[in-house]
């Protein structure tokens, strides 16, 4: 048993390592991301004022975190695109468009999560 925790230890060490590299690659080498993280900084403290429960602070919070995470996901597909090549291709044009495409459709789930909260 300790053998599996000593192992379980260790995995979720390395795992950690790697996410804050993945963190830190991103904020480096993608403008949208550091926006997203700059927004993210005005909208966190903002939650807790304009949330009336737990259940809406979760959704506020939930939605711009969510934003994050597919803006993370969207640069992985466009640094591995690349990293495949730079030349045009259509498949590779697709796949970026709909990395954006699921940004914007985050972006519009934060918007709709935040005013329909402070208004009603």
């Amino acid at each position: 048993m300790e053998r599996i925790y000593g192992l379980i230890k260790r995995r979720a060490f390395y795992a950690a390592v790697n996410s804050w590299r993945g963190l830190q690659a991103c904020f480096k080498y993608e403008e949208a991301f550091r926006i997203e993280v700059a927004v993210t900084c005005l909208l966190f403290p903002l939650a807790f004022f304009v949330a009336e429960n737990p259940v809406e602070l979760v959704l506020l919070l939930g939605s711009v975190l969510l934003l994050l995470i597919v803006e993370l996901l969207n640069s992985a597909v466009e640094a591995a695109i690349d990293r495949i090549g730079e030349e045009r291709h259509d498949l590779s044009g697709r796949a970026k468009d709909l990395g954006s495409a699921a940004v914007l459709l985050t972006m519009l789930l934060v918007l709709i999560t935040w005013v329909a909260i402070a208004i009603q």
